[in-house]
């Protein structure tokens, strides 16, 4: 069966890095249905034979316009997602594998706030699907660039600092790999409204935090050298507010995409495509630092968890490590925010998903 939430058009395929979850949830559904899933797997983003060559064996998608029945299509209700048992879940699918259901080359997923059986699956497995995501050439190429604008400032902020006070010129070095902190601040309006009522919830005071918090934690990260630069990843309703470039310790250089000067990059594209350069520079910062309740941080430690897997890294607590990153809602140690470590050994997505504050290092 060949399954997708919707029968896109050419125009329905934005997705960005940062929704790659939501493309996962409909590859897993490739586990149980043993065949090509039609999605809307956008080639301006991500390399899509590329990925099908890497999940060779484990998922693969395949394109809406390479179905031969689209006449018809099987809606499949779903709820919330935070409703739905594994039992409730399982048996669903073992529903939709049969007639007539296995009839239909669509299946479109509808309710409010569709989700489909993601929650259940282990992060491992999750995980997987996160290494054949591969960005295509020219969105690559403009995080490239925004990286090594971030970089080059560092480099010359250093530069000037060395020659003032060693009265020297030093070789030119904004090739180097000057390190930066990537900063995802979560403060708009309609996060903080959504955030307080979550706290009220869930009876804790470690989801919203305001700039003032944020900032000053950063500030607390060991290690950080003096003239390193904070990229501050924020939505681009906050760009206009100078206050949040305010107030970091002294020594650190926050900029946004504005201040940065790339912001020519990023306004000739729509906003998922935004999200997904701004992902891609969180991935390359030699430091993270997010919100442990929202999915585009838990999305990026999750990647980052990855990469120092790969290199022997199994843990981060107590110990220095390449690619650290942190939760600024939770208080760590020294004042700084709390080191963030995906828990691999997950049975669920439900951290991932929703957040919590009972995060790993």
């Amino acid at each position: 069966m060949d399954g997708s939430p919707s029968m896109p058009s050419r125009d329905d395929l934005s997705i960005s890095t940062a929704e790659a979850f939501r493309v996962s949830r409909i590859c897993l559904l490739h586990i149980h249905f043993r065949r090509v899933i039609a999605r809307s797997f956008h080639w301006r983003v991500f390399q899509f034979e590329r990925f099908n060559s890497l999940c060779n064996g484990f998922v693969q998608v395949g394109r809406y316009s390479d179905l031969s029945n689209r006449t018809g299509a099987f809606e499949l209700p779903k709820g919330s997602g935070r409703k739905w048992t594994v039992e409730r879940d399982l048996n669903q699918l073992k529903e939709c594998r049969e007639d007539p259901t296995d009839g239909f080359e669509v299946i479109r997923i509808v309710g409010k706030n569709p989700f489909l059986w993601h929650d259940h699956w282990p992060v491992k497995d999750y995980a997987k699907v996160f290494e054949c995501l591969v960005l295509v050439d020219e969105i690559a190429e403009e995080a490239e660039k925004v990286v090594y604008k971030i970089r080059e400032l560092g480099s010359k902020a250093r530069r000037k600092t060395d020659v003032l006070e060693k009265n020297e010129t030093l070789k030119d070095s904004s090739s180097q790999l000057t390190p930066f902190v990537a900063v995802h601040m979560r403060i708009e309006k309609d996060w903080m409204i959504h955030c307080k009522k979550l706290e009220q919830r869930s009876n804790t005071s470690q989801i919203c935090s305001s700039k003032e918090e944020i900032v000053e934690r950063v500030g607390h990260i060991g290690g950080l050298g003096y003239h390193t630069v904070v990229y501050v990843a924020v939505a681009d309703s906050l760009l206009e507010d100078p206050s949040i470039l305010s107030g970091w310790k002294e020594g650190l250089l926050p900029f946004e995409k504005k201040k940065l000067g790339v912001w020519d990059i990023y306004k000739k594209y729509p906003y998922l495509i935004k999200s997904a350069i701004d992902y891609e520079v969180c991935l390359r910062a030699d430091a993270f630092v997010g919100n442990s309740f929202s999915t585009f941080s838990n999305l990026i430690v999750l990647e980052r968890t990855q990469r120092m897997i790969r290199m022997g890294v199994t843990r981060s607590c107590g110990v220095d490590v390449r690619w650290p990153s942190y939760a600024y809602n939770i208080l760590g140690e020294a004042g700084g925010p709390q080191k963030w470590f995906t828990d691999m050994s997950g049975s669920s997505l439900q951290a991932i998903s929703y957040g919590s504050n009972n995060i790993s290092c």
